[in-house]
């Protein structure tokens, strides 16, 4: 279990974010279009996964326009945005917002992402939402780096998660 606070306020995941250097967990996510990803779809690229609660919050938004300006230009990367959001918010906010270098997925159906990730919040208000974090994996699926976000309604650390990468 990971403590991290909500406006100041604790509040708990179910666990710890995968460990670097080991194999990252396996997932089966819902695209936008309502087909499924997997992981091993992205094997022998890097991949970049940015996990946040909800995509119709500020913070949430900037964060998916931040990677989706600078980390999807890097070679052989793959830029995901994870979240619970229906698979339609998706498709909405990404048409709106000009999004086309993030490849936007949804735990909606059976929450295993953020079980196997140690994402799910488990107090608080957001109960059942993903917390804030970034993984990165590498081209043979071990994972690179993480940054659970301490405070929700806070951004990742850009510069750290940009540098990870390069």
């Amino acid at each position: 279990m990971t403590k991290i606070t909500l406006k100041g306020n604790q509040i708990k995941t179910i666990g710890k974010l995968p460990k670097v250097g080991k194999k990252a967990p396996k997932f089966k996510l819902v695209k936008a279009d309502l087909s499924t990803a997997k992981l091993k779809d992205f094997k022998g690229q890097k991949v970049l996964i940015n996990i946040t609660p909800s995509i119709d919050t500020g913070i949430c938004a900037n964060s998916l326009r931040k990677f989706n300006e600078e980390a999807a230009g890097l070679d052989n990367t793959v830029v995901l945005n994870v979240s619970k959001d229906l698979p339609f918010a998706h498709s909405r906010f990404c048409a709106a917002e000009g999004i086309d270098n993030v490849i936007t997925l949804s735990d909606f159906v059976s929450s295993k992402f953020g079980k196997r990730y140690g994402v799910t919040v488990k107090t608080g208000p957001m109960k059942g939402l993903l917390s804030r974090a970034v993984v990165i994996v590498d081209e043979n699926g071990l994972v690179t780096y993480t940054q659970q976000v301490p405070e929700i309604a806070q951004e990742p650390d850009y510069e750290a998660v940009l540098a990870a990468l390069k």
